[in-house]
């Protein structure tokens, strides 16, 4: 059975109870977790807090931390090939995919242990005479980090690695879901020698270990990647001590194609933008913005080439997209598209579950897409989280900038055309916090991440991503103390 990590100890949940993960390819078990509640949360907090307050962890210089997050990052390529295994095991991704992710992973580990010691603050030009003034960052403190289960380990390094160079102590809940990576990087920071106390891993679900890093007057930042109403809930509960909050809360990314684009490059880009792990992917580019005068064969070549999607086991090479992650989002995708469907939208192809006997054991929704859709129907404006595309038309490159700011939502989107003017344009004028021009989906440590409007507050990755972890000091210094003689 896997346990939990509290201050330096492999324990089982103070209840006893378990949880059970499966492989949503098949259903079958692959693990036995503690199932931690409200009361291991609160343990994990007091060791996090011990080891900020009393520890020396914050106070090792940024060098030497960096150092140790580097050796995480090695430590993660050694067990690069079972990390990706766990998880395609886990979430039903292909095993293709959870390789780049163990690569990319490794890479963001790597970037915040070379920037760790790169910012010493800033010296400003006192306009006081014979004084000093100085910027200095600080850790923030103890850190509640919350992550998804469509990418686990992948947003999980997002959190763990700026919040350890920074010098925060921490305690994760990763996805009742998909735990096992989560668990797998604990062993290995335990392995890379972080001090006791400093990272802390509680299984269990939102409603208790959640809501507890999310109302602890202890916990002084609280990070979470999920939904958008979890997301105000942690907001409201973490106004019970102003804690810093960096939230990321998914989108309904537009990804607009001009008719100047290439044909065919844009449509095979619109289709990685979708189902790359069964459309699980908060900036799945799932509303696709087609200028009219090519709509009809750029979606004839779509639904061509969606058609041809091979489903499957992940450990297969000819598998190109797995399962959705429970039998619950299942049905959130199937009355998704019936939604759509009730308000008018066509379904191209798709729109239901596989018919082949093989796949019947697992939680597998076809690729689908749907036309004639408009920007007043839910399957537009509401996040399906699944392999569905919503296409809609435009006549003007205003009208296409006015649809792909009517949501709610401001995470990213992506613009195809041969007019470079005309792309720069665009994404001027598009409120999402990443925009791409002729390519989609792409990210990188070095630059950072998140969302305008409801989409979220604060960045991840980046130097952005590290200061998020950071609290600033002004350090001001009198070289000439007198009497003022005020009084």
């Amino acid at each position: 059975m896997k346990k939990m990590f509290i201050n330096g100890k492999w324990v089982e949940a103070n209840s006893s109870e378990t949880r059970a993960i499966i492989n949503p390819y098949n259903q079958e078990p692959i693990a036995t977790v503690s199932e931690g509640s409200r009361g291991d949360a609160k343990l994990a907090i007091e060791a996090a807090q011990g080891a900020f307050d009393h520890g020396e962890w914050p106070h090792w210089t940024a060098r030497d931390r960096g150092k140790k997050v580097h050796k995480i990052a090695e430590l993660i390529e050694r067990d690069h090939e079972e990390l990706a295994e766990i998880e395609s095991l886990d979430t039903g991704k292909t095993v293709i995919e959870s390789r780049e992710d163990m690569d990319d992973i490794a890479s963001v580990f790597r970037y915040f242990a070379e920037i760790a010691d790169k910012d010493g603050g800033d010296v400003i030009d006192s306009p006081i005479p014979d004084s000093t003034s100085r910027v200095i960052h600080e850790p923030v403190g103890v850190c509640g980090q919350i992550t998804p289960w469509n990418y686990p380990l992948l947003q999980a390094s997002w959190k763990l690695a700026p919040a350890l160079a920074a010098g925060n102590t921490l305690v994760m809940k990763p996805s009742e879901m998909t735990p096992l990576t989560s668990i797998k990087v604990f062993e290995l920071m335990e392995e890379s020698g972080i001090p006791v106390g400093v990272v802390n891993l509680v299984l269990g679900p939102g409603y208790s270990v959640g809501d507890e890093l999310s109302v602890n007057d202890n916990v002084d930042l609280i990070s979470f990647t999920g939904g958008i109403e979890t997301g105000k809930r942690i907001m409201q509960a973490a106004s019970s001590n102003v804690k810093n909050l960096a939230l990321e809360l998914g989108g309904k990314n537009p990804n607009i194609i001009f008719a100047d684009s290439d044909f065919e490059t844009a449509v095979d880009q619109a289709m990685n933008a979708v189902f790359f792990h069964a459309g699980q992917i908060c900036s799945a580019g799932t509303r696709l913005i087609v200028e009219e005068n090519i709509h009809d064969e750029f979606v004839n070549a779509l639904v061509d080439r969606v058609r041809n999607i091979k489903l499957g086991n992940a450990f297969e090479e000819s598998t190109q997209m797995g399962p959705l992650i429970s039998k619950e989002h299942l049905a959130k995708v199937i009355s998704y598209v019936e939604n759509g469907k009730n308000e008018g939208a066509t379904i191209a192809v798709g729109g239901q579950k596989p018919d082949d006997s093989q796949l019947q054991d697992g939680f597998f929704y076809l690729p689908t897409v749907l036309t004639d859709c408009t920007t007043d129907m839910s399957v537009v404006q509401n996040e399906g989280f699944g392999p569905v595309i919503t296409v809609e038309k435009f006549s003007t490159e205003e009208e296409s900038v006015r649809l792909a700011n009517d949501s709610i939502y401001g995470l990213a989107g992506g613009v195809f055309t041969n007019d470079i003017a005309k792309a720069e344009r665009c994404v001027a004028k598009m409120r999402m916090g990443t925009v791409w021009i002729n390519d989609v989906n792409l990210y990188f440590p070095q630059a950072p991440w998140g969302g305008y409007k409801q989409s979220g507050i604060g960045r991840e990755l980046g130097k952005k991503g590290l200061e998020e972890y950071q609290e600033t000091k002004h350090v001001y210094r009198n070289l000439h103390p007198s009497p003022v003689s005020w009084f």
